[in-house]
């Protein structure tokens, strides 16, 4: 067949040849394809038995300008990677536990469970409300986690909620006051595993438990709010320069007039980063009264540039002239950026890849593969320690700002209670009590 195809090309002319023009674009369709193939990255490859193990999942829905919408970059649970990550494990018989900050009665949650319940045969997903924009909310749920004996079991925490202000967008701030990408993406996670240590530390030394947290390349243009000291110094008076440092770093950025959404969320994805290195050695640190070796490890997961609703928010600058654009441009969307289903493919290797059950933990797993920390300052200890007292410090302030406004809205709220009967009652009448004082009437 192709050699007669070939001849009556060359004696008759090409067009001579029945549906040429196919032939013709076959060549861009082709290239295209292995084009969009190089784009959707590397596939999981790795398999594990996960049924009975307990996994818990981030999920962020927070409120801008009076609106509910997923602003997550990578989505959380109930979306995008997230999803397909939930997906991925409850397949294979994971017990799932989504942080939402959705009441767990609210219908699309139940539709989203049921729906997940259904497509995976999995009756094992769960969600507890857990508002990430909140550090009571946070502290609340972990409390009353890991206060329970014995302690519950815990096999993994996947951090995968993420939020991102569009470009040109204005400065946000969580209901503590806290800069909400900093606020989601760092300190929600540095106060979660914070309080949630004690339970991660106490499962049984058989037991592979991982903590795996999203992250971006974006972290290389991150700047860290501390820096470490000199070591000439003595201990009081580095961390006394630290603290002083921190707060004068804060101030500038809070008295800047100009505000860069992605500076901030590249400097949220480095501290994350450098607070999972510091946590590793948290954990290995403990000495385990049954003298087994440490089994909790911190892995960093980039799922890459992925096509997801936080993402096409972040590309139409989350307007509607945008969003217009990003309709027209969507084919090259289509081939350049990876589907949902892919991105969770580094998530779901992290989860499942036998060498990561072992070892000292700390790796950032990049297209289904380790590869190497690009920023050396987040392995010093010198500067993760000076963050860790800087998280502190500013969980403590934000904690104490998020009480006042809950007493004052508590106050408001009895206040307008109290108010409410005087105005329903109105000016007083008289009413007979007896059939024969209403005759007299």
């Amino acid at each position: 067949m192709p050699l007669p195809v070939a001849q009556r090309a060359l004696f008759d002319g090409f067009t001579s040849i029945p549906k040429a023009a196919l032939i013709k674009i076959a060549p861009v369709l082709v290239v295209l394809y292995l084009v969009r193939v190089y784009f959707q990255g590397s596939s999981n490859g790795s398999e594990r038995n996960m049924h009975g193990k307990v996994v818990m999942v981030t999920v962020s829905k927070i409120v801008l300008l009076g609106a509910p919408v997923f602003t997550d970059f990578l989505q959380g649970g109930t979306s995008g990677v997230g999803s397909e990550v939930v997906r991925g494990l409850a397949i294979r018989g994971a017990q799932i536990v989504l942080l939402t900050q959705d009441p767990v009665g609210d219908p699309f949650l139940v539709e989203y469970i049921d729906d997940m319940r259904a497509t995976t045969g999995n009756d094992l997903i769960t969600a507890e409300q857990v508002d990430l924009a909140s550090l009571h909310s946070i502290r609340t749920f972990a409390t009353k986690w890991i206060d329970n004996a014995p302690p519950r079991r815990l096999d993994m925490i996947i951090l995968c909620a993420n939020t991102m202000t569009p470009r040109g967008g204005k400065l946000q701030s969580t209901e503590d006051g806290v800069e909400i990408m900093w606020g989601i993406n760092y300190l929600a996670n540095f106060h979660l595993l914070s309080i949630l240590s004690p339970a991660i530390r106490a499962q049984p030394p058989d037991r592979d438990v991982r903590i795996l947290m999203g992250m971006c390349t974006s972290y290389i243009a991150g700047e860290l709010p501390v820096h470490a000291e000199r070591s000439d110094e003595d201990t009081n008076g580095s961390a006394k320069k630290s603290k002083k440092t921190a707060s004068k770093t804060a101030a500038r950025k809070q008295s800047s007039t100009t505000f860069s959404p992605s500076a901030a969320y590249a400097s949220s994805k480095l501290a994350l980063m450098t607070f999972a290195l510091a946590f590793q050695k948290h954990l290995s640190s403990y000495a385990r009264p049954d003298k087994n070796p440490y089994n909790a490890r911190v892995i960093l997961v980039d799922p890459g540039l992925t096509r997801t609703p936080g993402m096409r928010r972040y590309l139409s600058w989350g307007s509607i002239t945008g969003l217009l654009l990003y309709l027209v441009m969507y084919p090259f969307w289509w081939i350049v950026l990876k589907s949902p289903s892919m991105g969770a493919q580094s998530f779901l290797y992290a989860a499942m890849e036998a060498e990561y059950g072992r070892g000292e933990g700390g790796w950032l797993i990049q297209e289904c593969g380790r590869t190497r920390i690009k920023r050396g300052e987040v392995q010093d200890e010198a500067v993760q320690k000076a963050l860790w007292e800087y998280s502190e410090g500013m969980i403590q302030e934000a904690e104490k700002r998020g009480a006042l406004a809950r007493a004052e809205k508590k106050k408001k709220e009895a206040e307008v209670k109290a108010a409410e009967p005087a105005k329903s009652k109105g000016p007083e009448k008289k009413q007979p009590t007896s059939r024969r004082g209403r005759k007299a009437g």
